[in-house]
Protein backbone atom coordinates (compact mmCIF):
# COMPACT_ATOMS: atom_id res chain seq x y z
CA UNK A 1 0.00 0.00 0.00
CA UNK A 2 2.97 2.06 0.47
CA UNK A 3 4.65 1.68 -2.39
CA UNK A 4 1.28 2.25 -4.49
CA UNK A 5 0.92 5.38 -2.26
CA UNK A 6 4.40 6.51 -3.77
CA UNK A 7 4.30 5.61 -6.66
CA UNK A 8 0.90 7.42 -7.06
CA UNK A 9 2.24 10.17 -6.10
CA UNK A 10 5.26 10.75 -8.34
CA UNK A 11 3.31 10.31 -11.09
CA UNK A 12 0.94 13.00 -9.91
CA UNK A 13 4.14 15.38 -8.97
CA UNK A 14 5.44 13.94 -12.64
CA UNK A 15 2.39 14.87 -14.71
CA UNK A 16 2.39 18.43 -12.46
CA UNK A 17 6.05 19.37 -13.99
CA UNK A 18 4.68 18.35 -17.31
CA UNK A 19 1.99 20.59 -17.45
CA UNK A 20 3.00 23.63 -15.12
CA UNK A 21 6.57 23.00 -17.80
CA UNK A 22 3.96 23.32 -20.63
CA UNK A 23 1.58 26.01 -19.55
CA UNK A 24 4.31 28.38 -18.94
CA UNK A 25 6.03 28.31 -22.09
CA UNK A 26 4.61 31.30 -23.49
CA UNK A 27 5.60 33.63 -25.99
CA UNK A 28 8.35 35.47 -25.63
CA UNK A 29 8.15 39.55 -25.00
CA UNK A 30 6.52 40.46 -28.23
CA UNK A 31 8.32 42.33 -31.51
CA UNK A 32 7.48 46.27 -31.66
CA UNK A 33 6.09 46.42 -35.17
CA UNK A 34 6.24 49.86 -36.83
CA UNK A 35 3.08 50.88 -39.34
CA UNK A 36 5.78 53.69 -41.18
CA UNK A 37 4.67 53.16 -45.11
CA UNK A 38 7.36 53.02 -47.41
CA UNK A 39 6.95 54.51 -50.40
CA UNK A 40 8.86 53.65 -54.00
CA UNK A 41 7.69 53.46 -57.67
CA UNK A 42 5.84 49.88 -57.64
CA UNK A 43 5.60 49.78 -61.25
CA UNK A 44 8.82 50.79 -61.86
CA UNK A 45 10.05 47.37 -59.59
CA UNK A 46 8.14 45.40 -61.43
CA UNK A 47 8.82 46.85 -64.84
CA UNK A 48 12.94 46.04 -63.96
CA UNK A 49 12.26 42.55 -62.43
CA UNK A 50 10.34 41.74 -65.67
CA UNK A 51 13.37 42.93 -67.90
CA UNK A 52 15.81 40.92 -65.53
CA UNK A 53 13.66 37.28 -65.99
CA UNK A 54 14.28 37.81 -69.99
CA UNK A 55 17.79 37.42 -70.07
CA UNK A 56 18.52 33.79 -70.27
CA UNK A 57 21.08 33.51 -67.77
CA UNK A 58 21.42 30.04 -67.52
CA UNK A 59 24.31 28.33 -65.69
CA UNK A 60 25.63 24.96 -66.35
CA UNK A 61 28.20 22.45 -64.77
CA UNK A 62 29.43 22.37 -68.72
CA UNK A 63 30.45 25.97 -69.23
CA UNK A 64 29.95 25.43 -73.34
CA UNK A 65 26.15 25.14 -73.01
CA UNK A 66 26.30 28.88 -71.51
CA UNK A 67 24.99 31.74 -73.29
CA UNK A 68 27.78 34.52 -72.35
CA UNK A 69 25.75 37.08 -74.69
CA UNK A 70 22.90 36.89 -72.13
CA UNK A 71 24.67 37.64 -68.71
CA UNK A 72 26.53 40.30 -70.61
CA UNK A 73 23.31 42.08 -71.65
CA UNK A 74 21.46 41.89 -68.36
CA UNK A 75 25.00 43.46 -66.76
CA UNK A 76 24.92 46.04 -69.64
CA UNK A 77 21.00 46.61 -68.66
CA UNK A 78 21.84 47.61 -65.02
CA UNK A 79 22.92 51.16 -65.55
CA UNK A 80 19.56 51.71 -67.43
CA UNK A 81 17.42 49.87 -64.38
CA UNK A 82 19.34 51.37 -61.95
CA UNK A 83 20.67 54.41 -62.65
CA UNK A 84 21.11 56.07 -59.09
CA UNK A 85 23.02 53.33 -57.67
CA UNK A 86 25.62 53.67 -60.88
CA UNK A 87 26.06 57.22 -60.31
CA UNK A 88 26.84 57.12 -56.70
CA UNK A 89 28.08 53.49 -55.85
CA UNK A 90 31.73 51.95 -57.08
CA UNK A 91 31.46 48.57 -58.60
CA UNK A 92 34.00 45.73 -59.46
CA UNK A 93 34.04 43.50 -61.76
CA UNK A 94 35.57 40.33 -60.24
CA UNK A 95 36.36 37.03 -62.04
CA UNK A 96 33.20 34.36 -62.43
CA UNK A 97 30.40 37.02 -63.42
CA UNK A 98 31.41 38.50 -59.60
CA UNK A 99 29.82 41.88 -59.24
CA UNK A 100 30.77 44.00 -55.87
CA UNK A 101 29.02 47.39 -55.62
CA UNK A 102 30.22 49.59 -52.56
CA UNK A 103 27.61 52.32 -50.93
CA UNK A 104 29.69 54.74 -48.94
CA UNK A 105 28.40 55.52 -45.47
CA UNK A 106 29.15 58.21 -43.23
CA UNK A 107 30.76 56.52 -40.91
CA UNK A 108 33.68 53.70 -41.19
CA UNK A 109 32.23 51.01 -39.33
CA UNK A 110 31.78 47.50 -40.37
CA UNK A 111 29.70 47.63 -43.79
CA UNK A 112 26.78 45.28 -44.29
CA UNK A 113 26.59 43.34 -47.23
CA UNK A 114 23.50 42.07 -48.97
CA UNK A 115 23.90 39.13 -51.38
CA UNK A 116 22.16 37.52 -54.63
CA UNK A 117 22.84 35.63 -57.64
CA UNK A 118 21.57 36.55 -61.08
CA UNK A 119 22.35 33.52 -62.71
CA UNK A 120 19.53 30.67 -63.17
CA UNK A 121 18.61 26.61 -63.32
CA UNK A 122 18.32 25.30 -66.89
CA UNK A 123 14.20 24.90 -68.07
CA UNK A 124 12.24 22.39 -69.90
CA UNK A 125 10.59 24.78 -71.68
CA UNK A 126 7.96 22.09 -73.00
CA UNK A 127 6.97 21.56 -69.34
CA UNK A 128 5.71 24.94 -68.99
CA UNK A 129 2.37 26.77 -68.84
CA UNK A 130 3.97 29.66 -70.11
CA UNK A 131 7.41 31.18 -71.76
CA UNK A 132 10.10 30.47 -69.18
CA UNK A 133 11.87 33.95 -70.04
CA UNK A 134 8.58 35.53 -71.37
CA UNK A 135 7.61 37.06 -67.99
CA UNK A 136 4.44 37.44 -68.38
CA UNK A 137 2.30 39.42 -66.41
CA UNK A 138 -1.40 38.00 -65.81
CA UNK A 139 -3.48 38.75 -63.31
CA UNK A 140 -1.14 39.88 -60.64
CA UNK A 141 1.89 36.99 -61.00
CA UNK A 142 5.14 37.34 -63.17
CA UNK A 143 6.07 33.91 -64.42
CA UNK A 144 9.65 33.35 -65.54
CA UNK A 145 12.60 31.09 -64.60
CA UNK A 146 14.24 33.11 -61.48
CA UNK A 147 11.50 35.22 -60.31
CA UNK A 148 12.59 33.66 -56.54
CA UNK A 149 15.61 32.18 -57.45
CA UNK A 150 17.09 34.68 -56.66
CA UNK A 151 16.00 38.05 -59.47
CA UNK A 152 13.37 39.36 -57.06
CA UNK A 153 16.33 39.89 -54.44
CA UNK A 154 18.56 41.24 -57.30
CA UNK A 155 16.24 43.50 -58.06
CA UNK A 156 14.89 44.06 -54.85
CA UNK A 157 18.60 45.23 -52.81
CA UNK A 158 19.42 47.30 -56.09
CA UNK A 159 15.70 49.18 -56.77
CA UNK A 160 15.70 49.94 -52.49
CA UNK A 161 19.21 51.42 -53.34
CA UNK A 162 17.76 53.24 -56.11
CA UNK A 163 15.39 54.53 -54.45
CA UNK A 164 16.97 55.57 -51.21
CA UNK A 165 19.32 57.69 -53.17
CA UNK A 166 17.03 59.24 -55.06
CA UNK A 167 15.84 60.07 -51.43
CA UNK A 168 18.88 61.89 -50.81
CA UNK A 169 19.37 58.48 -48.36
CA UNK A 170 23.11 57.81 -46.89
CA UNK A 171 23.68 54.94 -44.45
CA UNK A 172 25.27 55.22 -41.63
CA UNK A 173 28.35 52.32 -42.37
CA UNK A 174 29.39 51.58 -46.08
CA UNK A 175 26.55 49.23 -47.61
CA UNK A 176 28.08 46.20 -50.30
CA UNK A 177 25.87 44.61 -53.06
CA UNK A 178 27.32 41.13 -53.50
CA UNK A 179 26.21 39.27 -56.43
CA UNK A 180 27.19 35.96 -58.64
CA UNK A 181 26.74 34.42 -61.74
CA UNK A 182 27.26 31.29 -61.15
CA UNK A 183 25.44 30.46 -57.76
CA UNK A 184 23.41 27.51 -59.14
CA UNK A 185 26.98 25.80 -60.15
CA UNK A 186 28.74 26.22 -57.32
CA UNK A 187 31.38 28.65 -58.99
CA UNK A 188 33.59 30.64 -57.77
CA UNK A 189 32.11 34.11 -58.27
CA UNK A 190 31.49 34.47 -54.12
CA UNK A 191 34.51 33.07 -53.51
CA UNK A 192 36.58 35.62 -55.49
CA UNK A 193 34.11 38.26 -53.70
CA UNK A 194 35.24 37.00 -50.43
CA UNK A 195 38.77 36.90 -51.30
CA UNK A 196 38.71 40.68 -52.10
CA UNK A 197 37.17 41.48 -48.40
CA UNK A 198 39.85 39.23 -47.20
CA UNK A 199 42.67 41.35 -49.31
CA UNK A 200 41.51 44.64 -48.31
CA UNK A 201 40.88 43.77 -44.59
CA UNK A 202 37.30 44.72 -44.45
CA UNK A 203 35.08 42.44 -42.17
CA UNK A 204 31.64 42.49 -42.70
CA UNK A 205 28.99 43.64 -39.76
CA UNK A 206 26.70 40.98 -41.34
CA UNK A 207 25.24 39.36 -44.21
CA UNK A 208 22.05 38.69 -45.85
CA UNK A 209 21.71 36.03 -48.12
CA UNK A 210 19.06 33.84 -49.81
CA UNK A 211 17.39 31.51 -47.25
CA UNK A 212 14.47 31.55 -45.24
CA UNK A 213 11.22 33.31 -45.97
CA UNK A 214 7.76 34.39 -44.53
CA UNK A 215 5.67 31.03 -44.79
CA UNK A 216 2.34 29.09 -43.59
CA UNK A 217 1.75 25.94 -41.96
CA UNK A 218 5.12 24.59 -41.93
CA UNK A 219 5.99 24.48 -38.12
CA UNK A 220 3.64 22.03 -36.03
CA UNK A 221 0.65 23.59 -34.20
CA UNK A 222 1.48 27.12 -35.80
CA UNK A 223 -1.17 29.35 -37.24
CA UNK A 224 -0.52 32.78 -39.81
CA UNK A 225 2.85 33.63 -41.17
CA UNK A 226 6.20 33.20 -39.97
CA UNK A 227 9.48 34.32 -40.65
CA UNK A 228 12.23 31.89 -40.69
CA UNK A 229 15.72 33.47 -40.90
CA UNK A 230 18.48 30.67 -41.57
CA UNK A 231 21.71 30.97 -39.00
CA UNK A 232 23.45 27.71 -40.58
CA UNK A 233 23.45 25.55 -43.61
CA UNK A 234 23.53 22.18 -43.74
CA UNK A 235 26.40 20.33 -45.56
CA UNK A 236 26.33 18.68 -49.18
CA UNK A 237 27.18 15.29 -50.35
CA UNK A 238 27.15 13.43 -53.37
CA UNK A 239 27.74 9.44 -52.83
CA UNK A 240 28.17 6.75 -55.06
CA UNK A 241 27.63 2.89 -54.75
CA UNK A 242 29.60 1.05 -57.01
CA UNK A 243 29.03 -2.81 -58.17
CA UNK A 244 30.84 -5.12 -60.20
CA UNK A 245 30.45 -8.15 -61.79
CA UNK A 246 31.69 -10.63 -64.44
CA UNK A 247 28.07 -9.42 -66.86
CA UNK A 248 27.10 -12.00 -68.56
CA UNK A 249 23.69 -12.68 -70.32
CA UNK A 250 20.38 -12.06 -68.26
CA UNK A 251 18.83 -15.54 -69.40
CA UNK A 252 21.11 -17.07 -66.86
CA UNK A 253 21.60 -14.87 -63.52
CA UNK A 254 22.92 -15.25 -60.61
CA UNK A 255 20.98 -15.12 -57.56
CA UNK A 256 22.48 -11.45 -56.43
CA UNK A 257 23.35 -9.06 -59.97
CA UNK A 258 24.53 -5.71 -59.12
CA UNK A 259 21.33 -3.90 -59.38
CA UNK A 260 19.86 -6.37 -56.56
CA UNK A 261 22.85 -5.61 -54.46
CA UNK A 262 22.91 -1.89 -54.87
CA UNK A 263 18.87 -2.51 -54.24
CA UNK A 264 19.77 -3.97 -50.94
CA UNK A 265 21.75 -1.21 -49.78
CA UNK A 266 19.75 1.62 -50.68
CA UNK A 267 17.26 -0.15 -48.50
CA UNK A 268 19.29 -0.58 -45.56
CA UNK A 269 20.44 3.30 -45.36
CA UNK A 270 16.58 3.93 -46.29
CA UNK A 271 15.64 1.80 -42.84
CA UNK A 272 18.02 2.96 -40.99
CA UNK A 273 18.59 7.14 -41.22
CA UNK A 274 21.03 8.95 -39.34
CA UNK A 275 20.67 9.48 -35.89
CA UNK A 276 18.72 13.26 -34.69
CA UNK A 277 20.25 15.98 -33.15
CA UNK A 278 18.94 18.78 -31.94
CA UNK A 279 21.76 21.85 -32.96
CA UNK A 280 21.60 24.84 -32.24
CA UNK A 281 19.28 26.71 -35.11
CA UNK A 282 16.55 23.90 -34.34
CA UNK A 283 16.71 24.50 -30.26
CA UNK A 284 15.96 28.09 -30.81
CA UNK A 285 13.59 27.36 -33.75
CA UNK A 286 11.60 25.40 -31.14
CA UNK A 287 11.47 27.32 -28.37
CA UNK A 288 10.79 30.35 -30.55
CA UNK A 289 7.40 28.81 -32.61
CA UNK A 290 7.21 26.16 -30.10
CA UNK A 291 5.68 28.73 -27.60
CA UNK A 292 3.10 29.73 -30.01
CA UNK A 293 1.79 26.22 -31.00
CA UNK A 294 -1.24 24.19 -29.72
CA UNK A 295 -1.20 23.09 -26.11
CA UNK A 296 0.22 19.33 -27.58
CA UNK A 297 3.05 20.59 -29.19
CA UNK A 298 3.41 22.78 -26.41
CA UNK A 299 3.91 20.05 -24.36
CA UNK A 300 6.23 18.11 -26.43
CA UNK A 301 8.85 21.46 -27.13
CA UNK A 302 9.09 22.21 -23.60
CA UNK A 303 9.65 19.01 -22.29
CA UNK A 304 11.77 17.73 -24.76
CA UNK A 305 14.03 16.25 -22.11
CA UNK A 306 10.88 13.71 -21.90
CA UNK A 307 9.41 13.50 -25.54
CA UNK A 308 12.84 14.02 -27.53
CA UNK A 309 11.54 10.33 -28.86
CA UNK A 310 8.32 11.41 -29.76
CA UNK A 311 9.27 14.24 -31.61
CA UNK A 312 12.20 11.93 -33.30
CA UNK A 313 9.62 9.38 -34.60
CA UNK A 314 7.12 11.96 -35.63
CA UNK A 315 9.81 13.56 -37.94
CA UNK A 316 11.21 9.65 -39.06
CA UNK A 317 7.36 9.18 -40.39
CA UNK A 318 6.40 12.08 -41.87
CA UNK A 319 9.94 12.95 -43.58
CA UNK A 320 9.76 16.10 -45.45
CA UNK A 321 11.08 19.40 -43.81
CA UNK A 322 10.77 18.47 -40.58
CA UNK A 323 12.94 15.69 -40.42
CA UNK A 324 15.61 17.44 -42.51
CA UNK A 325 16.12 20.02 -39.65
CA UNK A 326 16.28 17.17 -37.19
CA UNK A 327 19.38 14.77 -39.04
CA UNK A 328 21.10 13.84 -42.08
CA UNK A 329 19.05 12.98 -45.09
CA UNK A 330 20.07 10.69 -47.97
CA UNK A 331 17.76 10.74 -50.91
CA UNK A 332 18.89 8.77 -53.83
CA UNK A 333 18.34 10.77 -57.21
CA UNK A 334 20.72 8.31 -59.89
CA UNK A 335 21.00 4.96 -60.96
CA UNK A 336 23.50 3.60 -64.25
CA UNK A 337 23.22 0.11 -65.14
CA UNK A 338 23.80 -1.54 -68.73
CA UNK A 339 22.99 -0.50 -71.59
CA UNK A 340 21.18 -2.97 -72.72
CA UNK A 341 17.98 -5.06 -71.17
CA UNK A 342 19.38 -8.47 -71.41
CA UNK A 343 22.61 -7.76 -70.79
CA UNK A 344 24.11 -7.92 -66.73
CA UNK A 345 25.94 -4.55 -66.17
CA UNK A 346 29.69 -5.53 -65.46
CA UNK A 347 29.27 -2.23 -63.27
CA UNK A 348 26.05 -0.93 -61.86
CA UNK A 349 25.86 2.46 -59.30
CA UNK A 350 23.62 4.16 -57.66
CA UNK A 351 24.06 8.17 -56.40
CA UNK A 352 22.78 9.59 -53.87
CA UNK A 353 22.28 13.33 -52.59
CA UNK A 354 23.20 14.11 -48.87
CA UNK A 355 22.45 17.33 -46.74
CA UNK A 356 24.78 16.87 -43.67
CA UNK A 357 22.91 17.73 -39.95
CA UNK A 358 25.77 19.90 -38.50
CA UNK A 359 26.62 17.68 -36.15
CA UNK A 360 28.30 15.33 -38.99
CA UNK A 361 30.52 15.69 -41.25
CA UNK A 362 31.66 14.43 -44.48
CA UNK A 363 34.14 11.77 -43.12
CA UNK A 364 31.74 10.63 -39.61
CA UNK A 365 28.52 10.37 -42.53
CA UNK A 366 30.92 7.94 -44.77
CA UNK A 367 31.58 5.92 -41.90
CA UNK A 368 28.02 5.31 -41.01
CA UNK A 369 27.63 4.46 -44.77
CA UNK A 370 29.74 1.95 -44.98
CA UNK A 371 29.01 0.30 -41.52
CA UNK A 372 25.14 0.46 -42.09
CA UNK A 373 25.73 -1.32 -45.60
CA UNK A 374 28.61 -3.89 -44.51
CA UNK A 375 28.57 -5.05 -47.85
CA UNK A 376 31.83 -5.71 -49.19
CA UNK A 377 30.37 -5.90 -52.82
CA UNK A 378 29.41 -2.33 -52.62
CA UNK A 379 31.92 -0.01 -53.03
CA UNK A 380 31.11 3.57 -51.38
CA UNK A 381 33.14 6.79 -52.85
CA UNK A 382 32.53 10.18 -52.12
CA UNK A 383 31.81 12.17 -55.76
CA UNK A 384 32.49 16.05 -53.89
CA UNK A 385 31.33 17.40 -50.58
CA UNK A 386 30.76 20.56 -48.21
CA UNK A 387 30.61 20.61 -44.39
CA UNK A 388 27.64 22.16 -42.19
CA UNK A 389 28.59 25.94 -42.18
CA UNK A 390 29.21 27.70 -38.71
CA UNK A 391 26.18 28.68 -36.60
CA UNK A 392 25.65 32.52 -36.94
CA UNK A 393 24.75 34.77 -33.52
CA UNK A 394 21.85 35.63 -33.43
CA UNK A 395 22.12 37.61 -29.45
CA UNK A 396 23.33 40.53 -31.54
CA UNK A 397 22.20 43.61 -32.98
CA UNK A 398 22.82 42.71 -36.52
CA UNK A 399 20.05 39.59 -36.10
CA UNK A 400 18.14 42.25 -34.39
CA UNK A 401 17.91 44.62 -37.29
CA UNK A 402 17.28 41.36 -39.74
CA UNK A 403 14.47 40.58 -37.60
CA UNK A 404 13.31 44.26 -37.40
CA UNK A 405 13.08 44.74 -40.99
CA UNK A 406 10.98 41.43 -41.46
CA UNK A 407 8.47 42.34 -38.31
CA UNK A 408 8.10 45.65 -40.18
CA UNK A 409 8.00 44.54 -43.57
CA UNK A 410 5.12 41.51 -43.09
CA UNK A 411 3.34 42.94 -39.95
CA UNK A 412 4.22 39.59 -38.03
CA UNK A 413 6.44 38.78 -34.61
CA UNK A 414 6.70 35.17 -35.13
CA UNK A 415 9.97 35.07 -36.50
CA UNK A 416 12.76 32.24 -35.36
CA UNK A 417 16.19 31.12 -36.60
CA UNK A 418 16.01 28.12 -38.59
CA UNK A 419 18.68 25.51 -40.11
CA UNK A 420 18.92 26.00 -43.98
CA UNK A 421 18.78 22.49 -45.28
CA UNK A 422 19.99 23.61 -48.93
CA UNK A 423 23.03 25.19 -49.47
CA UNK A 424 24.08 28.95 -50.74
CA UNK A 425 26.58 31.28 -51.27
CA UNK A 426 26.69 32.79 -48.15
CA UNK A 427 28.40 29.62 -46.74
CA UNK A 428 31.69 31.69 -47.90
CA UNK A 429 31.36 34.68 -45.29
CA UNK A 430 32.00 32.46 -42.63
CA UNK A 431 35.36 33.21 -43.07
CA UNK A 432 35.28 36.76 -42.24
CA UNK A 433 31.95 36.83 -40.80
CA UNK A 434 30.31 35.63 -37.59
CA UNK A 435 26.50 36.86 -38.70
CA UNK A 436 25.48 35.62 -42.35
CA UNK A 437 21.74 35.36 -42.26
CA UNK A 438 19.67 33.89 -45.29
CA UNK A 439 16.74 35.16 -45.45
CA UNK A 440 15.17 35.23 -48.85
CA UNK A 441 12.69 38.64 -48.82
CA UNK A 442 9.63 36.79 -49.73
CA UNK A 443 6.42 35.38 -48.29
CA UNK A 444 5.90 32.24 -50.52
CA UNK A 445 2.92 29.80 -50.19
CA UNK A 446 4.05 25.83 -50.15
CA UNK A 447 2.92 25.77 -53.82
CA UNK A 448 5.19 28.54 -55.03
CA UNK A 449 8.21 26.93 -53.01
CA UNK A 450 7.95 23.71 -55.45
CA UNK A 451 8.45 26.02 -58.05
CA UNK A 452 11.62 27.22 -57.27
CA UNK A 453 13.93 25.14 -59.34
CA UNK A 454 10.95 23.74 -61.18
CA UNK A 455 8.31 24.48 -63.95
CA UNK A 456 6.36 27.69 -63.74
CA UNK A 457 8.17 29.29 -61.51
CA UNK A 458 6.57 32.74 -60.70
CA UNK A 459 5.87 35.52 -58.64
CA UNK A 460 3.02 37.46 -56.96
CA UNK A 461 3.69 41.14 -57.57
CA UNK A 462 2.81 42.03 -53.91
CA UNK A 463 5.71 39.61 -53.29
CA UNK A 464 7.97 41.51 -54.72
CA UNK A 465 7.35 44.80 -53.28
CA UNK A 466 7.50 43.12 -50.47
CA UNK A 467 10.70 42.26 -51.14
CA UNK A 468 11.98 46.00 -52.05
CA UNK A 469 10.01 47.39 -49.09
CA UNK A 470 12.15 44.89 -46.94
CA UNK A 471 15.65 46.12 -48.15
CA UNK A 472 14.77 49.77 -48.05
CA UNK A 473 13.64 49.08 -43.95
CA UNK A 474 17.28 46.85 -43.61
CA UNK A 475 19.40 49.41 -45.14
CA UNK A 476 18.29 52.53 -43.22
CA UNK A 477 18.83 50.57 -40.36
CA UNK A 478 22.92 49.94 -41.40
Amino acid sequence: MIALYIISTFLVLFLAVIIVRTLSFKPKASIEISDEKIEFDREKAVKNLRELVRYRTVSYADSSLEDDAEFKKLIDALPKLYPNVFKVCSLETLPDRALLFKWKGRNNGNPAVLMAHYDVVPVNEEMWDKPPFGADLIDGVIWGRGTLDTKVTFNGVLFSADTLIAEGFVPENDVYFAFSGGEEINGRGAVNIVNYFKENSITPEFVVDEGGAVVEDVFPGVKGQIGLIGIAEKGLMNVKYTCKSAGGHASAPKPHTPIGILSRACVKIENNPFKSHLTKPVALMFDTLGRHSNFLYRMIFSNLWLFSGVLDLICKKSGGELNALMRTTVAFTQGFGSKAPNVIPPEASFVANMRLNPEDNIDSALEYLKKTVNDENVEITLIEGMNPSPISKTDCDAFKKVTKAVADTWQIDKISPYLMVQCSDSRHYAQICDKVYKFSAMDLSSEERATIHGNNERIRVEALERAVEFYIRLIKQV
